[in-house]
């Protein structure tokens, strides 16, 4: 029953948008802040990564997700010839630790950003426990992402997983890759992931009604998203493509570079 109210929720909200009750980027974002300031269910956990949610199954595919990351930017990075010191890593996004436990022992520095303080804390514990690279911590507002570009300053290789999904808008997204490419240092890398969609009703941006849909909010089709990056300042050089996992489907993984 549960699972048919969630259906039919989605198809209102959808409908709606459809016949132009969209709600603003602001009013989304709004929406957005206050969801993840609502900490400490098992739903928000899940959602945010964190290591015990019931959904990462004691936390082995938790650990197994941020390896695949890993092993995606290995990867991706032989295929570019990058072969540089990572030095400092920005995580955009960093929920729980999931990634930061793999990539955080590469790096100088790993600097997580994320808009809840105790998601943050939860990624410093999870990077304390993994290894002894420095951990800087920052905090974001949904509705002001930019305020934070000069406490970050410049990196090597910018993260961004499970994110773009729930951002309020494809247009957030601009914003998002034009701080990726202020952040990054000539000859750097982003890995960027992203829900892509075939243009159906189901799966096209929502638009409206946050909190019934976190994960549901925005979507990109593969050419729209490759010529954003490159509107952005950067260059598209990798995209691999992932129809289904454990947690979700249609997720679109992008390998981006700052020229030097």
């Amino acid at each position: 029953m549960r699972q048919l109210g969630s259906r039919a929720e989605d198809l209102l909200q959808r409908v709606l948008t459809r016949v132009g009750l969209s709600h603003s980027e602001s009013r989304i974002a709004e929406d957005a802040q206050d969801y993840w300031a609502e900490s400490g269910s098992s739903k928000w956990k899940a959602n945010s990564h964190w290591r015990d949610a019931p959904v990462f199954d004691n936390g082995d595919l938790w650990y197994e997700i941020g390896k695949r990351h890993l092993d995606m930017f290995d990867r991706g990075a032989r295929s570019v010839g990058f072969d540089r010191p990572l030095g400092r890593v920005v995580e955009w996004g960093c929920g729980g630790g999931a990634n930061a436990v793999h990539f955080a022992p590469r790096a100088s520095e790993f600097v997580g950003v994320d808009v809840v303080p105790e998601t943050l804390d939860e990624c410093a514990r999870q990077v304390a426990a993994h290894g002894d690279t420095r951990y800087t911590p920052v905090l974001a507002e949904v509705a002001h992402p930019e305020r934070v570009v000069e406490q970050v300053g410049t990196c090597d290789l910018f993260l961004c997983f499970y994110v773009f999904e729930l951002i309020p808008t494809p247009e957030y997204g601009e914003r998002l890759l034009r701080i990726a490419s202020r952040m990054l240092a000539p000859g750097g890398l982003a890995l960027i992931q992203v829900k892509y969609h075939d243009g159906g009703f189901w799966n096209r941006p929502r638009r409206r009604g946050y909190r019934t849909s976190v994960a549901g909010m925005t979507t990109y089709s593969v050419p729209e998203f490759w010529q954003l990056v490159t509107r952005c300042g950067l260059r598209p050089e990798v995209v691999e493509l992932i129809p289904e996992n454990e947690l979700d489907r249609n997720y679109a993984y992008f390998l981006v570079s700052k020229g030097e």
